[in-house]
């Protein structure tokens, strides 16, 4: 049986194996990152235990921005792999260079005048390293350094890729038959995420921990818009993220992300805002509404709810 991989070596600022949960959450602060107690609890676990972590919850609510913190919280590079419908082996793991194969095969044949000698050779030559095409999954596993490996939405693959999936997740390596197995030299950090919009196998889940991740609280909210836009009032903060709420109540094709809070709250600053009125919210609701239909509806709802400009928001006259 081989050691496992190492886990230190080239790691940058990891955190030590006795490090507490207190510990990550501080390190994902630092990097941006305000952990709950679950999303601190995973971070922390899938270092120590090396296991990958299924990321699931709706679109907007942080779960590629954990495996970026991830990566700057503990000095490792990030490699990304974003799942598309119609995802292949040849995208995600590797493929040969087929025309730099062509290449050596003809200089070959054509230097040497045993032909049959000369194929048999070259057909033993051009299946090495020096011809193989590094995709993001073997990048991560044939990395001398740990690294983080998110693979980005993987519901929008099929199961025939989740399938694939299974030698890298459980064991950490790639069997090439050119080649043999390329086993992980360093153990990587692995982030799957998930919008939920398919049922993921079992045999995938039974391999990662797991993170549901859904709209924060108002608090919280607030507390990473602040932690973005440390200039913006806070009075003013803790109600455009009332709004923000208020929006995501309704049935739209797309309900706003909290990196467009974070875009709205800089918009805001920037214009000088002090306050969400109506007219305020009309000219910049596009920055978190982002479908034709959606802007009709959230102007009806919510705009309507505002005070008008000039106004507070009890109805008198702002002075």
């Amino acid at each position: 049986m081989s050691p496992p991989p190492s886990t230190a070596a080239g790691s940058g600022p990891e955190q030590p194996a006795g490090a507490g949960l207190e510990a990550t959450r501080e390190a994902l602060e630092r990097a941006g990152y305000l952990a709950d107690d679950s999303a601190a609890l995973v971070s922390h676990l899938a270092q120590q235990l090396g296991k990958p972590v299924l990321v699931e919850g709706p679109a907007g609510v942080g779960k590629t921005e954990l495996a970026k913190a991830l990566s700057r919280a503990t000095g490792r590079d990030l490699i990304r792999l974003q799942c598309y419908e119609g995802l292949d082996e040849a995208k995600a793991l590797y493929e040969w260079n087929y025309r730099k194969q062509l290449l050596r095969i003809q200089a070959e044949a054509g230097s040497d005048p045993d032909e049959a000698a000369a194929g048999d050779a070259v057909m033993e030559d051009i299946f090495g390293e020096e011809f193989l095409l590094t995709r993001p999954l073997l990048a991560a596993i044939a990395s001398t350094v740990p690294v983080v490996l998110l693979i980005d939405e993987i519901d929008k693959t099929d199961q025939e890729f989740e399938a694939m999936l299974l030698e890298v997740l459980s064991d950490f390596q790639i069997s090439i038959p050119e080649l043999g197995v390329v086993e992980a030299q360093s153990m990587p950090l692995v982030l799957l995420t998930s919008n939920n919009s398919r049922e993921l196998t079992e045999a995938l889940k039974r391999r990662c921990l797991y993170l549901w991740l859904d709209y924060p609280s108002i608090e919280r909210e607030v507390e990473i818009v602040r932690l973005h836009v440390p200039d913006l009032d806070d009075q003013l903060a803790h109600r455009l993220v009332e709004v923000v709420g208020m929006v995501r109540e309704l049935d739209l094709k797309k309900p706003p992300s909290i990196a467009e809070s974070i875009d709205w709250a800089r918009a805001l600053l920037l214009l000088g805002a002090d306050q969400i009125d109506s007219d305020t919210f009309n000219r910049t609701m596009s920055i978190i509404v982002k479908h034709r239909t959606d802007l009709d509806l959230v102007a009806e709802r919510v705009g309507m709810r505002l005070p008008i400009a000039g106004r507070s928001p009890n109805g008198s006259e702002s002075s």
